[in-house]
């Protein structure tokens, strides 16, 4: 349930929500009833109990023009649509609450901020439109339960167990509803040899809140350069590793919870990936550094980051479809220190 407090600055502040005393079900007064008497000034966008005692409420209006109109005409004036109630009402203001501000390293919201050769990120690939109809997609198949998420996998099944794929096991072609996102990546010119990539791995994976991605490259030996992340419903952080050391995979775990800046020697970075962008990883990026999803392990306490001067409110859901080339043979890239082919 949404969280609430009193504005900055004090009474004369407004905003969509508006906090009503003596109103509520224990003095006879259902939240529909609130609902549709708050209704007659604007969209109601919830109401909600202000505490325990159950006669005082939150109500929240979709714009501050609603809240305005309701509180000019019911604040301390009898009202008979209440039974001649009195209500007192003040104005109310969302409560984010606490700020991630873990990130050791400032957030960028663009590719070439990092500077990490090989990283693009397009904003706005698909349409919300499109977006929704790809998460009824899925959501319409069944999913595969891990620990802390559910995935689904297409063209060839990821096994986690040896971060690879089993080549004698095809599931198939890429399902029809993906058709359109594989055309616009063919079509989109600035990503090139793309085109000529037949993209023919998909694993969907479903993020609840606080859950994030251990720290890993992609096996070498399982895909080819080209990764596309296409990232739905929810928005995220994502950072970077590249240790100078070479180390190579190793144990995702133990990466996890190393502290930066001891006992190792690596170069970090992060991007914020909004919904609907799609993040591609070639060449350095894909080969040579490591990509995660920090995981919050007090998701009430932790509900947004901060991104340069902006405060993002974290999604309920993220969804993110990952799509690869399952690779046929060993790799033979420029970055032997990373790949397991050649280490």
């Amino acid at each position: 349930m949404p969280r609430f407090t009193s504005p900055k600055g004090g009474d004369d502040v407004s905003s969509p929500h508006l906090y009503v005393a003596n109103c509520g079900p224990a003095v006879g007064v259902s939240h529909e009833t609130i609902a549709s008497v708050f209704g007659m000034y604007g969209e109601v966008e919830g109401v909600y109990a202000a505490d325990e005692s159950g006669t005082r409420v939150i109500v929240s209006y979709h714009d501050k023009s609603s809240s305005q109109a309701a509180m000019k005409e019911l604040n301390r004036h009898p009202c008979p649509s209440l039974g001649g109630r009195t209500l007192h009402i003040q104005y109310s203001v969302q409560s984010l609450g606490k700020v991630n501000n873990i990130a050791s390293v400032p957030v960028s919201t663009s590719a070439s901020d990092l500077d990490i050769p090989g990283l693009h990120l397009m904003h706005d690939f698909v349409t919300p439109q499109e977006e929704q109809e790809l998460l009824a997609a899925v959501d319409d198949r069944p999913w595969h339960h891990l620990a802390k998420r559910r995935v689904q996998h297409y063209g060839y099944e990821f096994c986690y167990e040896i971060r690879n794929v089993n080549t004698n096991q095809y599931l198939g072609q890429l399902p029809s509803f993906m058709s359109p996102v594989l055309q616009r990546i063919r079509s989109f010119q600035a990503l090139g040899r793309a085109a000529d990539m037949s993209l023919d791995q998909l694993t969907v994976n479903e993020y609840p809140p606080g859950v994030g991605l251990s720290p890993h490259v992609d096996t070498h030996s399982a895909f080819e350069e080209l990764i596309f992340s296409l990232s739905l419903a929810g928005p995220c952080i994502m950072e970077f590793r590249k240790y100078t050391t070479g180390v190579w995979q190793g144990n995702s775990t133990d990466l996890e919870n190393q502290i930066p800046g001891k006992n190792l020697n690596f170069v970090k970075k992060a991007i914020y990936l909004p919904p609907r962008s799609l993040l591609l990883m070639s060449g350095e990026a894909r080969y040579a550094w490591h990509h995660y999803i920090p995981h919050h392990k007090s998701v009430a306490c932790v509900q947004v980051d901060q991104v340069n001067d902006s405060l993002i409110r974290r999604s309920a859901r993220r969804v993110s479809f990952t799509l690869r080339k399952v690779r046929q043979g060993p790799c033979r890239c420029e970055f032997p220190q990373f790949c397991d082919s050649q280490k």
